[in-house]
């Protein structure tokens, strides 16, 4: 089993009062190549911005949730969250070991992430769920 934290951000579009409201969810898990085996942590962080993230935005909401973590593992998100910079570019931005999806484990745990960080973000807001 490896040790990941899966991470996702949620409201990264301008809402009506002209803020982004942003909710990051960080999950800590224990994978086998098709499975989360466990759950070992899970942190939200809510931030207000006032302008568009840019990559390094992105990178400090990231590492922010995270560091609420006691654990280990690498960060892993999708690319598309990143701007699609390639990895190797993006990693050297993180202070711990960052990489990209690979494995449907992994995918498995961003998804679980982003069902956090979409539905934290829809109570804040006082939305449906």
């Amino acid at each position: 089993m490896r040790k990941i934290i899966a991470v996702d951000i949620s409201g990264r579009h301008k809402t009506s009062d002209g803020k982004y409201h942003l909710v990051c969810a960080a999950v800590a898990v224990s994978i086998s190549p098709n499975h989360i085996e466990r759950v070992h942590h899970v942190n939200t962080k809510y931030f207000v911005r006032e302008k568009s993230l840019e990559i390094m935005d992105v990178v400090h909401l990231m590492e922010e949730t995270v560091n609420n973590i006691d654990t280990w593992g690498t960060i892993v998100a999708e690319m598309g969250d990143l701007y699609n910079k390639p990895v190797d570019m993006v990693s050297k931005m993180f202070n711990r070991n960052f990489k990209y999806q690979e494995s449907i484990s992994e995918r498995l745990a961003i998804q679980f992430a982003h069902h956090i960080s979409h539905s934290s973000r829809k109570l804040l807001l006082n939305k449906e769920i």
